[in-house]
């Protein structure tokens, strides 16, 4: 563990960058797990064949990082919807779902999927919020099985109404998870995509704590730590106070700064907001 977490962060913001000295950077300054977006591996990850996958995963072993997991499922290939009332859709999507469920185990042991893909889960004005949320759950519930299975653990995001109108609430995340009853579906929390909670977030964490497996840290605006007025101590304090394992990675929105000094001044200011504690 580096500091008091263990930090990560999400590889998109490299950009082009081999995975191998990505890895390398990220472990000189300071990380220990790196998680993925899948549309970076290939426009349909799914179908990435099993020498790609054992190279990946041996790369991030042998840079000294651990393989966080997944997130931005639905990006690609395009046109996947999960709640979709076009059932033939619906389950071409869910089965997508369900290969990267094998993609993030091939990749690294205890991976976490977390399911965002606001675009992909929205109403997009064929169906009611409610509606929307009864076949997001009966989804997760059909693939929670493989994914236990598979040691990988489907984390239900929730999202800001200006992204998404289906689960906007951790509340809303915290009942979907409890009516699957699964250990393989928990929940996360995002710093970015909490501002239309009315709770503060520090409780909110402190609510939720035990169904919480994941924290992703960035500005209100997406930009990184530091670079604005979250209040990332308050929120540190209560995962320090619980004796949060999990990890706290770093995913931002705005690659202007260049990924190394996002990652570089997100770490250090993170570390300078729990020192206080």
């Amino acid at each position: 563990m580096t500091g008091h977490f263990r930090y990560a962060m999400c590889n998109e913001a490299w950009g082009d960058t081999p995975l191998a000295g990505v890895c390398r950077q990220l472990k000189r300054i300071g990380y220990t797990g790196i998680e993925i977006a899948p549309f970076t591996l290939s426009p349909s990850p799914e179908d990435l064949p099993a020498a790609r996958r054992r190279e990946i995963r041996d790369v991030i072993a042998s840079e000294g990082l651990t393989f966080v997991g997944l997130h931005w499922l639905l990006v690609s290939p395009p046109g996947l919807h999960v709640t979709t009332p076009d059932t033939a859709l619906r389950e071409r999507s869910w089965h997508h779902v369900d290969a990267l469920i094998d993609l993030c185990a091939d990749l690294g042991d205890n991976g976490v999927m977390v399911f965002g893909s606001p675009k992909q889960r929205a109403t997009l004005g064929l169906e009611t919020p409610a509606e929307a949320v009864l076949r997001f759950t009966d989804g997760l519930a059909g693939i929670a099985p493989h994914a236990l299975q598979q040691g990988v653990t489907i984390l239900v995001e929730a999202l800001p109404a200006n992204q998404c109108d289906v689960i906007t609430r951790l509340e809303e995340a915290v009942a979907v998870v409890n009516q699957i009853g699964s250990p393989a579906v928990q929940t996360m929390f995002d710093t970015h995509n909490a501002v239309d909670e009315t709770e503060p977030h520090a409780a909110l964490l402190d609510r939720f704590f035990p169904l919480i497996r994941h924290v992703h840290v960035n500005e209100i605006d997406g930009r990184h730590p530091g670079t604005g007025n979250y209040d990332f101590r308050s929120v540190l304090e209560v995962l320090l106070r619980r004796e949060y394992r999990g990890w706290v990675s770093l995913e931002v929105f705005d690659f202007k700064p260049g990924a190394p000094a996002i990652a570089a001044e997100s770490l250090s200011h993170l570390e300078a907001q729990a020192v206080g504690q």
